[in-house]
């Protein structure tokens, strides 16, 4: 065994003896008594913070080791970020790619669903802050996500929002309706240019697929749909401060993917940094761009995770862990996902994308079930890289499977199959499914409401 792997010494806790699932407590964990009864519960508890790709996979793994699972989340639902430009662009409505956690896990009879907002760890004691309550843990998955990142410009949050929960998407899709709205009905000639404006910042996966959602937005949806502006005329323009768009992808699919972009009529600024951003507009590098709608997709920021452990971090805010995702010198706390940073088989920085959660998450779970069973853990963890593929528009996707490559309307066909495949729950997949062919026989977005804005 590795010293990496972390258990070829003696463990920091106490092991209770080897269970099996008949030694259940029968307690409803919905009911008062429920967290009364676990003090009798013989079986260890562990506690995952986040309910996002990590967290639910860790969960849902541990539903036949004998364990007590709480998991806590400061919103009651899963939600499938990959698609959630979708909502934003009035593609798709929010209950299409979102999921009540609870009604995920009501077979699991293993695990408590909490809702509450996290305020701290204490590690010494054991337990998870919720303001004032403590939730006593004998192992810790930390799977909190991240938030957007603005480099040190936190100022530009307000006019430039980032694309992580249902309520950006909703914001975001509230901004560019209403600016197609509002170009309707002024009669200024330099105003209506603003407001047909749209910049998006970052040139990854998200920004690509926003940038060309909302070109055909304008160029096919709604071309149609007012009489004193012509859609078609809007300014899409994409912002990247590196040499090409999609860094992370070869450079043979990058450049389709700018080629596809620039077919749909984005603007795409490569070397281009934003050195402000206003209500107004952004200014990259000595030019000003007036817009009124302005898309941030460029960074991002780990949440308070590592300062609740007080842990070593990166300049993301990512938690250092060790080769088995365990905190050093604490091995019953575990860190996932964009929370961590974990290194691949090259030494490279994983990437924030949710297979590498998925992936940790049931990693995770498996040590979690070998150190109670009392059998050998498995080894360090490491990731397997299946593929990354990111979509265009309506018809053209690029995708990267290591050894093949895509491009065009086989991989935006696969594109979709894949992302149906992984979405949680029956009719969510039927949802986005339909929702999907008639976008494309029809031409149309059937989401298209101003939510949440005073007019």
């Amino acid at each position: 065994m590795t010293e990496a792997a972390g258990h070829d010494r003696p463990l920091p806790w106490s092991p209770r003896r080897a269970l099996t699932m008949n030694d259940r407590v029968p307690a409803d964990p919905e009911t008062p008594t429920a967290f009364a009864m676990s003090k009798l519960d013989p079986r260890e508890h562990v506690v995952i913070i986040g309910g996002g790709f990590g967290g639910l996979t860790a969960a849902r793994a541990l539903r036949h080791v004998p364990v007590r699972v709480t998991l806590i989340d400061r919103r009651n639902y899963h939600l499938f970020q990959p698609l959630l430009y979708q909502v934003a662009t009035a593609g798709l409505s929010p209950a299409d790619i979102a999921s009540p956690i609870r009604a995920i896990l009501r077979r699991q009879r293993n695990i408590t669903v909490l809702l509450g907002k996290v305020t701290g760890i204490d590690i010494t004691g054991k337990a998870v802050l919720i303001d004032e309550r403590r939730i006593a843990f004998d192992q810790l998955v930390i799977a909190t996500g991240a938030r957007h990142g603005y480099f040190n410009h936190e100022e530009w949050e307000r006019c430039a929002p980032g694309l992580k929960k249902i309520d950006d998407a909703t914001e975001i899709r509230g901004r560019i309706l209403l600016a197609f709205e509002r170009a309707e009905s002024t009669s200024d000639e330099s105003e209506r240019q603003r407001l047909l404006s749209f910049v998006i910042v970052g040139g990854g996966p998200t920004g690509v697929e926003m940038a060309g959602a909302i070109a055909e937005l304008a160029r096919v949806a709604l071309s149609i749909d007012f009489r004193n502006i012509d859609p078609k005329s809007a300014r899409v323009i994409l912002v990247e401060s590196g040499r090409r768009v999609l860094a992370h992808f070869p450079e043979s699919l990058s450049a389709v993917a700018k080629r596809a972009l620039e077919k749909l009529g984005v603007e795409v600024r490569l070397g281009a940094r934003v050195s402000r951003c206003d209500p107004e507009g952004v200014t990259i590098a000595n030019e000003r761009i007036e817009a009124h709608t302005i898309i941030w997709a460029a960074g991002v920021m780990a949440s308070p995770a590592a300062k609740w452990l007080d842990a070593e971090k990166d300049a993301a805010g990512r938690v250092v862990v060790r080769a088995d995702l365990t905190l050093p010198d604490h091995p019953e706390i575990f860190v996932i996902g964009d929370t961590a940073l974990a290194r691949g088989a090259d030494g490279k920085p994983l990437p924030g994308v949710a297979p590498v959660a998925k992936q940790q998450g049931a990693y995770a779970a498996r040590v979690i079930g070998a150190r109670v069973r009392g059998m050998p853990v498995p080894k360090p963890f490491r990731y397997r890289h299946l593929g990354t593929m990111a979509t265009i528009g309506r018809r053209s996707a690029v995708a990267d499977f290591g050894k093949f490559r895509l491009t065009g309307f086989i991989a935006w066909l696969l594109w979709g199959l894949v992302h149906v495949y992984f979405l949680v729950g029956f009719r969510n997949r039927i949802a986005v499914t339909m929702g999907w062919l008639w976008a494309y026989v029809t031409f149309g977005r059937g989401a298209r409401l101003i939510t949440g804005h005073d007019n």
